[in-house]
């Protein structure tokens, strides 16, 4: 079976980490994992040490110093994914606001449907968000539909954070030019990946509000997402046609 690598950061989620684990090596495909835990000072690098030699060669950790934000600890992952021959590799969340089950789903789509991303969406059938209060699902929901206008690709969830990606994406996308750092950022990546031509599908799932731990969303990861999106897209439209893929490679 390929190598399938789930790339989890985390800052702050002791209460949340080995319980994880524990879900995700019970599952029936034979995910690894990669935590990119930014200096937490709650002892989270330390729990997942602790955890590493009862699942050898499954189980690793890259420590980084300080919070910077989620996009570059996915991309620190994404490039140690690559190093490590890996041909799925996964986006997922630490506070069980992504189920684990669903893993399964998102690596069907990939290894077997056809597809080169899998997203697992919260929008693709109706809303399916549990916990959330109504004034964030209406912000979420709203950013997702104006992603779909402005941008002009047929994402439903283009915020999401739970996606599958084939290594031929990762190693399509110049992950040193991804600008973006927040839900910016995962825009960013889904539109990178739909404009180089990729098979993208949207893959239903029921997303639960964290139960433990403190949420990370603040402004100016919003006004990153709304601003960053014009931006894209305006570097997009005024690229002449036939710098469309030096545009895609440095945007």
């Amino acid at each position: 079976m390929p190598k399938a690598l789930v790339v989890v950061p985390t800052f702050n989620e002791v209460e949340n980490i080995r319980k994880l684990l524990e879900r995700v090596f019970s599952l029936r495909v034979p995910f690894h994992v990669l935590v990119v835990d930014d200096g937490s000072p709650d002892g989270t690098a330390d729990e997942v040490e602790a955890l590493i030699p009862f699942y050898e060669n499954k189980l690793f950790l890259l420590q980084r110093k300080t919070k910077n934000g989620l996009g570059t600890a996915y991309i620190a992952g994404f490039k140690w994914a690559l190093e490590q021959d890996y041909e799925y590799i996964f986006e997922m969340d630490a506070d069980f606001s992504h189920n684990p089950r669903d893993l399964n789903r998102l690596y069907h789509a990939c290894a077997h449907e056809g597809f080169d991303v899998a997203i697992g969406s919260r929008y693709v059938k109706g809303v399916n968000v549990v916990n959330w209060p109504m004034s964030r699902v209406l912000l979420s929901w709203v950013a997702s539909k104006y992603v779909q206008a402005i941008m002009r690709i047929n994402i439903h969830d283009a915020t999401a954070g739970f996606i599958c990606y084939k290594r031929k994406v990762l190693q399509t996308i110049n992950l040193d030019r991804i600008r973006f750092v927040g839900y910016a950022f995962q825009i960013e990546m889904k539109f990178k990946a739909h404009f180089a031509g990729f098979r993208i599908k949207e893959v239903p799932v029921i997303f639960t509000d964290r139960v433990k731990g403190e949420s990370k969303m603040s402004s100016k990861i919003i006004s990153e997402a709304i601003f960053g999106v014009i931006k894209m897209k305006t570097k997009s439209v005024f690229s002449p046609r036939r710098f469309k893929n030096k545009f895609f490679h440095n945007l």
